[in-house]
């Protein structure tokens, strides 16, 4: 007997394999009932464990006290005197590091200085006064200038270890008069960081030196270990002389800059004499006030303050008193208010900027150990009280020291008087440092806490106030962008509207450079991260406007922020907002240059775009939704990702066209849309994957002829699958079989062909597989399987299912009593049941090989009767399964039972 097909009765069989239904009295999903075999929580509980991630049950009460008291014990318990000096020098190294990145050393530049300080060592008096006015002036490069400093560092050193002091204390003096030399002013930094290197070494080996002979005897006797906290008491008399003897040396030094940085250098040093410095600090300030040059001036001043937080104990009234000097130093630099129309020479700009970092330092060290409640005091002492009285009688504060001022100030402090800082920001303005920058910092600093901003309403009252001055842009951007949060938190849409008015103003007015689009991307964040709501940005005065005027990076940051924030959440059906983001959807993608760019970097910005296309929504204007998608094709033609989106949606139109009764003509659209837009995407199994959704829809429709061609191109798309040699990942060959196997399932409902015959399309698929060596084993077989399933299906009086329209004709009912129908499903099973055995066994894995087999076996079960060639085929798959898999395997006997079965 030959090949048959098997009869089949789907309903019944359905039925047949439908699971027992029961009566369920609870939710499945509903909270279990406690159970008796459930152990009390309390029983398993240990008193001295704490589950982090438990929530508290009221019972353990956590003291704000007891927090306190962990937060502080958490703190490094050091002791101060032994740390001061540790921790001194620990802040000072990275300023060190960031100084001499700021001013780095010129090649080409040279620097001029004495020539008797360029020598190792000369011999006669300590300090010759003569001999340092009659040298001669040598110029020489910087590099030379290090190296030359470097060895007056080594021969210091080797003079200490052969117990030569004197030549050491000479050598050390003239790298110090090497800080009078101003001459090449950007050079100062790395000279002064140099310099004070050697000057550290020496105070150390002095340092080292009495301390040893506080504790030992000439003769290396111990007298006594001082601790880190020792006393002026607990030193002995000769280690009293000798630093008596090192501070009168260093006296005798006529020059002052030099004798002020040996002194400071060894400053630590009046330990061993008193236990109090402050008269020592205020009498090293007062001598700072000798130094003419200004530059030698606050370079000297920061070294003091360096100097001095090496002792274990000291009161800011010398810093102060420093910055206060500084200050008076930057006034005879800078003009005065009333002549700020003049703009600063090159030489105090540049003073200006070498200075600034001494200032900088400085005020650090000030904040460092201040107390809330002195705050007020050392602002007033300082010339920057917050009383309105005296700023409005008298405010002497400089803009460069007031910035870093501001820097330091507690921020709680900050927010309590944030409107008496603004009137000081308002007074200090000098031309040391620009006022716009000022009212920056304030802002940002302001913005660190904005709930706890006092006089909200009239600290931005004030702002717009200062705004209104500036016609400038960048400074207008600068102000507004820093105190954009507070009103944005406070709710001052009104106030929004404003700034953004002011902004396009001074937009029309003159160009957007680099820097102020990056201050206008800042602000636009900051208002798209604010509102949840696009219809409300939108709504925005000149918010659109000023977009516009917008170009490069910066406009594409925003347009992507824009459109993300648009389709994050819901549906966007309102048609004006949806012209808008088009709009900015195509600014996007213009500003993407696809040629030059990796993948990665336009890789957000279209999915953002896609993102929206996809969310766009045009209620029942069905036809809108259409017009609105062939713009998007035309305007996104290089996203691949979006025409897929593009097909996926106009099917989706398509089909509620179809629910709600519309004309076929709309439809007929929908099907046109994508098979004009599926031939533009650049990958095959893509494109097969759309043609087979959108002949799903077409034939949902009952549109036979669009079917038929939509089938057609997918069949040529198969032909035209290039996998480039295997190079394809395993998804791609899995995609491919999912989508043959789902087309043979979908040309079960299809009408054949009576003149080509229903066999025409399976023939083709057979003849892929064929003719492609990638297919692997396993896969064929999944495939060859579906077309005898497809065969068998096809072979029915009833078909297992078929197409909701009824202008589907089925195949049962086309080729109703056509004798070559059965005939040539028959023939093409028929040569395929002869091809299974080998595809079997070109598979290489024993397991998978076992697999194939069974699954090759059942199909043949399912599909035909039992006759001898079924029988013969099915017996040489069981036996290949026997040979690959153990005799326990459960998907062998459950094989085994349905060929029982079948028989």
């Amino acid at each position: 007997m030959g090949l048959e097909f098997r009869r089949r009765d789907y309903r019944a069989e359905e039925q047949a394999h439908l699971l027992r239904r029961t009566h369920a009295y609870n939710h499945p999903l509903s909270s279990p009932s406690h159970s008796p075999l459930q152990v009390e929580e309390s029983n398993c509980r240990k008193d001295d464990f704490s589950d982090p991630l438990r929530a508290t049950d009221g019972t353990t009460e956590i003291s704000a006290d007891d927090t306190q008291h962990e937060y502080i014990n958490s703190e490094p318990t050091v002791p101060r005197d032994s740390s001061a000096q540790l921790r001194a020098r620990k802040e000072w190294t990275p300023f060190k590091k960031i100084l001499m990145q700021r001013f780095p050393v010129s090649k080409s530049s040279s620097v001029s200085m004495g020539s008797n300080l360029l020598v190792k060592g000369t011999k006669g008096e300590l300090d010759d006064q003569k001999m340092f006015e009659e040298e001669d002036v040598k110029v020489i490069s910087q590099q030379e200038c290090l190296s030359k400093l470097q060895e007056l560092k080594d021969e210091i050193n080797r003079s200490w270890s052969a117990d030569d002091r004197v030549t050491s204390l000479r050598l050390s003096i003239k790298v110090a008069r090497l800080l009078t030399e101003t001459s090449v002013i950007q050079f100062y930094p790395t000279l002064f960081i140099l310099a004070t290197d050697i000057m550290d070494m020496l105070g150390d080996l002095v340092w080292n030196r009495i301390k040893r002979k506080a504790e030992f005897t000439e003769e290396g006797a111990y007298i006594c270990s001082l601790p880190d906290n020792f006393k002026e008491s607990d030193i002995c008399f000769d280690a009293k002389e000798t630093c008596n003897n090192w501070f009168s040396k260093i006296a005798s030094v006529r020059e002052l800059l030099p004798r002020i940085y040996l002194e400071l250098a060894i400053l630590p040093c009046w330990r061993f004499l008193d236990n109090h410095h402050e008269d020592v600090l205020q009498r090293l300030v007062m001598m700072t006030r000798g130094i003419a040059d200004p530059l030698a001036s606050a370079y000297c001043r920061l070294y003091l303050v360096q100097c001095a937080q090496r002792l274990p104990e000291h009161d800011t009234g010398f810093l102060i008193t420093c910055i206060n000097d500084i200050k008076l130093l930057l006034l005879r630099l800078t003009p005065a208010r009333e002549a700020m129309d003049r703009d600063l020479s090159g030489t105090s700009e540049v003073l200006l900027t070498l200075i600034e970092p001494t200032i900088e330092y400085i005020i650090r060290c000030l904040f460092k150990d201040l107390r809330q409640m002195e705050i007020n005091d050392m602002l007033l002492a300082l010339g920057m009280g917050i009383n309105p009285s005296i700023l409005s009688e008298n405010c002497s504060c400089v803009s460069i020291i007031l910035h870093y001022v501001l820097k330091e100030l507690p921020i709680g402090f900050i927010c309590c008087n944030a409107l008496e800082i603004l009137h000081l920001v308002e007074c200090a303005n000098d031309s040391s440092f620009l006022q716009s920058l000022n009212f920056k910092l304030l802002g940002h600093r302001l913005c660190e806490r904005v709930p706890e901003v006092s006089k909200v309403l009239l600290v931005v009252d004030k702002i717009f106030q200062v705004l209104s001055c500036y016609d400038n842009l960048d400074a207008y951007l600068m102000v507004a962008d820093a105190y954009l949060d507070i009103i944005l938190e406070s709710h001052l849409g009104t106030s929004l509207n404003v700034i953004l008015d002011g902004i396009f103003e001074r937009v029309r007015d003159e160009k957007i450079g680099e820097n102020e689009l990056v201050i206008l991307q800042s602000i636009f964040s900051k208002i798209v991260a604010h509102f949840a709501n696009i219809e409300h940005i939108l709504a925005l005065n000149h918010f659109v406007d000023i977009l516009d005027m917008m170009h490069g990076s910066s406009r594409n940051v925003i347009s992507t922020q824009i459109l993300s924030m648009a389709a994050r959440n819901s549906q966007i059906r309102d048609p004006t907002v949806i012209e808008v983001l088009l709009e900015i959807a195509q600014a996007l993608y213009d500003g993407l240059d696809f040629s030059n760019m990796r993948k990665d970097d336009y890789q957000h910005p279209s999915h953002v775009i896609v993102r929206f296309v996809y969310m766009v929504d045009h209620g029942t204007q069905l036809e809108s939704h259409l017009r609105f998608l062939a713009q998007c094709r035309g305007a996104f033609s290089s996203i691949s990702e979006l025409q897929e989106i593009l097909v996926h949606s106009s099917n989706n139109l398509a089909v509620r066209a179809m629910r709600d009764g519309n004309s076929c003509n709309f439809i007929k659209s929908c099907l046109a849309f994508n098979e004009v837009t599926i031939p533009a995407i650049p990958t095959n199994l893509r494109q097969l994957n759309l043609y087979l959704e959108t002949a799903e829809v077409a034939l949902l429709g009952g549109f036979i002829s669009h079917t038929d061609g939509l089938i057609d191109a997918a069949v040529n798309c198969l032909q035209n699958v290039d996998l480039v040699n295997g190079t394809r990942s395993t998804e791609d060959l899995s995609l491919l079989v999912s989508l043959l196997c789902k087309l043979c399932c979908m040309l079960v409902m299809v009408p054949g062909s009576l003149d080509q015959g229903v066999t025409r399309i399976p023939k083709h698929i057979l003849f892929l597989i064929e003719s492609q060596s990638w297919i692997l084993p396993r896969m064929k077989i999944k495939v060859l399987s579906s077309v005898i399933y497809l065969s068998a299906a096809l072979s029915q009086n009833q078909l297992p299912y078929h197409a909701v329209s009824g202008q589907v004709i089925s195949n049962y009912r086309l080729y109703f009593d056509v004798p070559s129908y059965h005939q040539e499903l028959l023939s093409l099973s028929g040569v395929i049941l002869q091809g299974l055995v080998n595809v079997v066994m070109q598979e290489s894995s024993v397991a998978v090989r076992g697999k194939m087999a069974l699954e090759a076996c059942n199909c043949i079960a399912s599909s035909f009767v039992m006759s001898d060639e079924a029988l013969e085929a099915c017996s040489k798959l069981m036996e290949i399964a026997k040979s690959c898999l153990s005799a326990g395997d459960k998907f062998l006997h459950s094989t085994l039972k349905v060929l029982y079965l079948k028989k």
